[in-house]
């Protein structure tokens, strides 16, 4: 069987970091075929020197015009070997041209089970996982009955989303009686049992038959939700250590959903009265912002370039050894600190990486400056947050 060449590339700019895709897979012999909206003169110069060629269409959401521009690719260079955006965002769009084409990967009729929450539960429940207890409901009487079951403070979500955007914390009959004004039509939400504990997710990378080449993890602050809804401040950091656990239950877990040839971001629960680990989602592309740098960071590696060699050969070159932990740590324009940027990356000289601009629709939860920074020990990790995120008068 021949090696894959020719790798079609959704959006391949966005988010900017994810430009190096496009870099290592042209140094690994592909040829990058890119597809966007954005006019070619507006792409950055490292990426259009990446791309063997780019298509541009009016606009991504109208699949004829997507599809037309695969067509072109695989008149021009032969049969498609993978189409692939790594982008929450563009997983059914994906999946409807691989099932198109014919290329290797999810098709449409997986889209349901790695796209929905309800379907997410029952994979995790055939997997004899334990979730936390809710379902769709089907209209407003249907929710009144649920959260009288589940119990207040419930959790309503879109039941296909990504991410705390339309996601809310409700602690009474009367704030559900509000949500019920202010809900979205459009929009199919799960309701689910309010689990007390910290998010932990399993993250990583798999070869064509399903086996983890790499993985890594992610703990925070605190959940997304509450730093939205409070205007909090948040860090996030990829640990050295990750639990014997958790390894353990995210190997069920790909294997459950059948992960091949791609990156994956499994959420979980760890219950604080028990300690337990509990599924919450599964997301199959890398973890969203800067983390998937951040694992570069912490691991001494390019998991672009290791990408590459799993699609090209199924060969995976790096030792992985995790000598860092690597922190994300957000600062907001309204707040005053004790502290600038510039003084914390002069008294930790040594740990910082750099320091991030933050686009403002990320903000809200990033920040609009975060600091990336990499210690050996968690406690001196815990002093870089303190000093960067101390206020005045602290």
């Amino acid at each position: 069987m021949s090696k894959p060449t020719n790798f079609v590339m959704i959006s391949p700019h966005f988010p900017a970091n994810f430009e190096t895709f496009a870099v290592r897979l042209r140094e690994n012999g592909f040829n990058t075929l890119g597809i966007a909206d954005t006019p070619y003169e507006q792409l950055s110069e490292g990426l259009r020197n990446a791309l063997t060629e780019y298509y541009r269409v009016d606009n991504m959401e109208d699949y004829d015009q997507v599809y037309r521009a695969v067509g072109y690719f695989a008149h021009k260079y032969g049969r498609i070997d993978r189409i692939e955006s790594h982008n929450e965002y563009w997983l059914e769009l994906d999946a409807k041209l691989r099932t198109d084409f014919n290329v290797v990967g999810y098709k449409n009729e997986d889209m349901l089970a790695i796209k929905t929450k309800s379907q997410m539960k029952d994979i995790f429940r055939q997997a004899g996982l334990k979730v936390a207890q809710g379902r769709v409901f089907k209209d407003d009487e249907d929710a009144r009955k649920l959260a009288k079951k589940l119990k207040f403070p419930v959790i309503i979500k879109p039941n296909s989303g990504v991410g705390a955007s339309d996601t809310y914390k409700i602690r009474s009959a009367q704030a559900l009686e509000e949500f019920f004004g202010y809900q979205n039509p459009q929009v199919e939400y799960i309701m689910e049992e309010f689990i007390e504990g910290d998010i932990v997710t399993f993250d990583g990378l798999t070869d064509k038959d399903g086996k983890i080449v790499f993985y890594s993890s992610l703990e925070y602050s605190e959940v997304v939700l509450d730093t939205v809804e409070n205007d909090n401040d948040m860090y996030y950091f990829v640990p050295r250590e990750i639990k014997a656990d958790l390894i353990k239950l995210g190997q069920k877990c790909v294997d459950a959903f059948k992960v091949r040839e791609r990156f994956f971001h499994f959420e979980y629960f760890r219950v604080k009265k028990t300690g337990e680990l509990m599924p919450l989602e599964i997301n199959c592309r890398p973890p969203g912002g800067l983390t998937i740098d951040m694992w570069n960071y912490a691991n001494d590696f390019d998991v672009f370039n290791e990408y590459a060699h799993i699609v090209r050969d199924n060969q995976f070159h790096a030792e992985i050894t995790h000598p860092w932990n690597v922190v994300y740590i957000s600062r907001k324009a309204n707040k005053q600190y004790a502290n600038s940027v510039q003084a914390v990356c002069e008294k930790f000289s040594g740990n910082i990486i750099s320091v991030q601009r933050v686009p403002g629709v990320f903000a809200k939860i990033m920040g609009e400056e975060g600091i990336l920074a990499r210690t050996e020990t968690l406690e001196q990790m815990h002093e870089i947050v303190q000093c960067a995120q101390q206020k005045q008068g602290e």
